[in-house]
């Protein structure tokens, strides 16, 4: 139980970590009078890199999964431990999701601290929920869906073909920081472009629920027609890299 707290509080920071910096991009990006505006795409693929390298930086204790569908995946693969020899059960997979999702919406909150003047002074709606969660840029949500599945995909059976599934630490960590990073930057470059790539339901979900309760002026609706797609997708993706990656342990070592 004692493990199973650090284990808690580690996704917790790291995930709260990555959401603050890699909304921090998207806001330094998309809303008025900052400093980097409409600095491009690429910009927020090399942000949401360098997010997820801190965040795996400072999650080392848990494994560095920061992402439901990466702890799912891992459990599809047969994973029977997780960080600081945390069996896999029921009540760890929950603490992690938990801790994932806790720590996105405080990770979101500090984003829209720290930007408060600039998102009171963006006057399209759109822009600010844009900082919080993914959208569409062709909305067909079953287009839309195999498009999360994909990515979510890539990024599981990645980091499983690289050591995540089997080295005792059970998530990123086990990639290292640096690698995951740049295969954030890949998959969001690469693939990124029809939905924004979330690939993460805490990642989505939790800024999603932040901006339906901070008092944000002129924020509009928070689009949760579409929120189910940024779950539900990288689920289904990570548990098929999950599954798909088994064969290749004999392979790989």
């Amino acid at each position: 139980m004692d493990n199973l707290g650090i284990v808690f509080l580690a996704e917790l920071v790291g995930t709260a970590m990555l959401v603050l910096l890699g909304c921090g991009v998207v806001a330094n990006v998309a809303l008025a009078k900052t400093k980097g505006n409409n600095g491009g795409f690429l910009m927020v693929n090399f942000g949401w890199g360098l997010a997820v390298f801190a965040g795996v930086t400072v999650s080392y204790a848990s494994g560095a999964q920061l992402n439901p569908a990466v702890t799912l995946g891992l459990v599809a693969n047969g994973a029977t431990e997780f960080g600081m020899g945390v069996p896999v059960n029921v009540v760890s997979v929950l603490t992690y999701i938990a801790a994932q999702l806790i720590g996105a919406i405080i990770g979101a909150v500090f984003c829209w601290v720290a930007y408060k003047q600039h998102f009171d002074a963006e006057p399209v709606a759109a822009n600010k929920l844009g900082v919080f969660s993914t959208g569409p840029a062709i909305r067909s949500y079953g287009w839309n869906l195999v498009t999360e599945i994909i990515g979510t995909f890539v990024l599981v059976f990645v980091v499983i073909g690289f050591g995540g599934g089997r080295q005792g630490d059970g998530g990123l960590a086990a990639l290292g920081a640096l690698p995951v990073a740049l295969l954030v930057i890949g998959i969001g470059a690469s693939l990124g472009g029809p939905t924004g790539y979330a690939i993460n339901p805490a990642r989505d979900l939790g800024p999603r629920l932040a901006h339906a309760f901070l008092p944000i002026q002129g924020k509009g609706g928070s689009d949760w027609s579409y929120s189910w797609v940024p779950v539900v997708g990288p689920i289904i993706g990570g548990v098929l890299a999950g599954f798909a990656a088994i064969p290749l342990l004999p392979l790989i070592g």
